[in-house]
């Protein structure tokens, strides 16, 4: 979008004279600290013979005994099998919660990574598990071929996305799980097991959303479509307009998803449709220098919220801001530069519009909020922990600066989220435990007994798992 950090401090500095009249106020919000409590920038240091590690937004931090880089699956499976202690494999470090963090042994996958094999006549394709998705676009294109579907962050490794749940956004579009058709893994005790829906259905279902608690996962064979161009068409308007055709607006695209930026009553809806449109000239875009305009709006006007909310309505651009077409792997995935910290919960669609307005006006409520709130749906699948094994599903994401104070989404935004039947995402902040996971997943307590069928020392169990499963966990 056409607006700028300095746009917004431009419009800030024209209220000069109505800040004056309310200079205690001022002092009082200029003197504020929005660093949360405990703040630590940068990775641990390491006692003497152990290893640093971090995940990237910085609120999961560990010391592990080693970081393993296994090149070869036949390695792995000797290092899982003779590890004195735990053992977690990690991805990209992506996600918020403690998935991948140990003491003992971390697992760095990247050299079990790039294209294995292709398969001409359906259009599967074998990738190494901790291949990075946009790897995985770039040799799928190099076929002519595509995802289906893309998260907006794509530096991700296969393992992780599939782990976690990953999903782009689309009515009919499921999360990128459903394009698995086997995988093959490594079990606790240096199995080494090839797994299809035939050949074993239950581990199949399972295996596709794991957490990284059955195995570690060394490759996965997926489904491409051929290769697509995509509009891509962002709107500014007034929010209230918008809700009022959220449903419509969502149906009438095969990409959907919007955007409220807290304190302004606007909205920024982002659609993509098929096209055969060549590609247009991108645009240099910088979404980090807009975020940044909403930070500092937020640090100079938000002890006065009309002012605020004045002051960015004014400066917003309104009606279509953007429009591009280019590759589906192009538009579909974005840089984040800024570190943050998100919550996000998978509601009933049809609960999606009566909550997302509930949300909006909670943020609105926070003098501290900036960060855009983030809307999307995503179709059903059939994997055993997947968030939409129970039908379509709106999702709601929150976010706070990686500095910040972001103990309120568990106090004022979850309660909310569960009243709604709403289930977390796997790699976002959360504080359920086996209680409510078995509520929310009819098949939680089969991915529990599989899951001790496979790891019967509980291995692969970390303090964050151990709490998922209702565990007994000593470090």
């Amino acid at each position: 979008m056409e607006i700028t950090r300095r746009h917004l401090l431009i419009g800030a500095a024209g209220v000069g004279v109505t800040v004056g009249a309310v200079g205690a106020l001022k002092l009082h919000w200029d003197g504020k600290s929005f660093v949360r409590d405990g703040y630590i920038e940068g990775a641990p240091a390491a006692p003497p013979g152990e290893s640093s590690w971090m995940n990237w937004a910085g609120i999961e931090r560990a010391t592990p005994k080693q970081i393993a880089f296994p090149d070869s699956v036949e390695t792995l499976a000797d290092m899982i099998k003779t590890a004195p202690g735990r053992v977690r494999p990690v991805g990209s470090g992506h996600s918020f919660t403690g998935l991948a963090t140990t003491e003992d042994t971390l697992l760095m996958l990247s050299s079990l990574a790039g294209l294995i094999a292709y398969d001409e006549a359906t259009g599967e394709a074998q990738f190494g598990a901790g291949t990075p998705l946009f790897q995985v676009s770039e040799e799928l294109a190099a076929y002519g071929r595509a995802f289906d579907n893309q998260p907006d962050i794509d530096s991700q490794t296969l393992a992780g996305a599939f782990a976690t749940a990953t999903h782009g956004t689309g009515n009919d579009l499921p999360a990128l799980h459903d394009n698995v058709t086997g995988f093959q893994m490594v079990t606790a005790d240096g199995t080494i097991r090839d797994v299809t829906r035939a050949s074993d259905p239950d581990l199949f279902e399972a295996g596709k959303v794991s957490l990284g608690a059955l195995g570690v996962m060394t490759a996965f064979t997926i489904r491409s479509v051929p290769a697509y161009r995509l509009k891509r068409t962002v709107t500014v308007e007034d929010s209230k307009a918008f809700l009022s055709r959220l449903e419509q607006t969502a149906a009438a695209h095969r990409n959907f998803e919007f955007y409220y930026f807290p304190h302004t009553g606007l909205v920024a809806s982002i659609v993509h449709d098929l096209t055969d449109d060549p590609p247009t000239e991108d645009e240099a875009t910088d979404d980090d220098e807009f975020l940044q305009g909403l930070k500092a709006l937020r640090d100079q006007l938000g002890w006065a919220p009309f002012l605020r909310r004045t002051i960015a309505r004014s400066e917003f651009p309104r009606g279509v801001v953007e429009q591009r077409v280019n590759e589906s792997r192009v538009l579909l995935s974005t840089v984040r530069p800024t570190r943050f910290i998100e919550m996000e919960y998978h509601l009933p669609r049809e609960r999606g519009p009566e909550m997302v307005e509930r949300v909006m006006r909670k943020l609105d409520q926070r003098s501290d909020a900036y960060f855009p709130m983030e809307y999307r749906h995503i179709a059903p699948d059939t994997a055993w922990l997947s968030p939409f094994n129970a039908g379509p599903r709106a999702s709601i994401a929150i976010h706070a600066a990686a500095d910040e104070r972001y103990d309120y989404f568990f106090s004022d935004f979850e309660p909310m989220y569960r009243e709604a039947g709403g289930r977390p995402h796997w790699g976002k902040l959360h504080s359920l435990g086996r209680a409510e996971l078995t509520e929310l997943y009819p098949e939680f307590e089969r991915f529990l007994e599989l899951r001790k069928q496979l790891d019967p020392s509980g291995k692969f169990l970390n303090a964050h798992l151990a709490k998922l499963f209702g565990e007994s966990f000593d470090a």
